[in-house]
């Protein structure tokens, strides 16, 4: 019980075909053939079916707020999220910066990374309105090993930040 809480995931994109894509990609569900085209379209080519070390337990919003309200429903829990991964443009509601403002704001020991094709603001702003130097930055489209990376890298970080509290 304690392995999967510290596999426990917040995606955060206003797609919901991407979160479909996160789902598959580093979720715990097999592969689902309908999905090729959408996998495509965030990865460039179809990935193959979720590793057995992906197996993350994942969670998903399509807006900022509702995202937010999750991470306070998994505090209330006792089963907070290891890390998150948030689009930046998510009309017409908090975009990604605003979004991991208010869950850091409930949640300073969640990890978060920035998972999008585009920004109106630089990187840098980003990481330092954040408060994080070492925040991880995601562009779609990404490569599908490099994204399981970043999964690896923000559960470890994740599971180290909540270990230290």
């Amino acid at each position: 019980m304690e392995e999967q809480a510290q596999r426990r995931i917040l995606v955060v994109d206003d797609d919901p075909a991407i979160l479909n894509v996160w789902r598959r990609v580093l979720g715990q569900k097999s592969r689902q053939p309908a999905l090729e085209h959408l996998e495509k379209k965030l990865f460039g080519t179809a990935p193959p079916v979720a590793s057995p070390e992906a197996g993350f337990s994942i969670d998903t919003a399509t807006q900022g707020m509702e995202g937010y309200q999750k991470v306070i429903k998994s505090l209330e829990e006792a089963r907070p999220y290891t890390f998150a991964l948030v689009d930046m443009r998510m009309p017409p509601g908090w975009d990604g910066l605003e979004t991991m403002l208010h869950m850091l704001e409930k949640d300073p020991q969640l990890e978060v990374a920035i998972c999008s094709a585009f920004s109106d603001i630089t990187r840098d702003e980003v990481a330092r309105r954040v408060g994080r130097a070492d925040l991880q930055w995601l562009r779609k489209p990404f490569d599908l090993e490099v994204a399981r990376e970043l999964a690896r890298k923000l559960s470890e970080q994740g599971t180290r930040r909540r270990q230290a509290r």
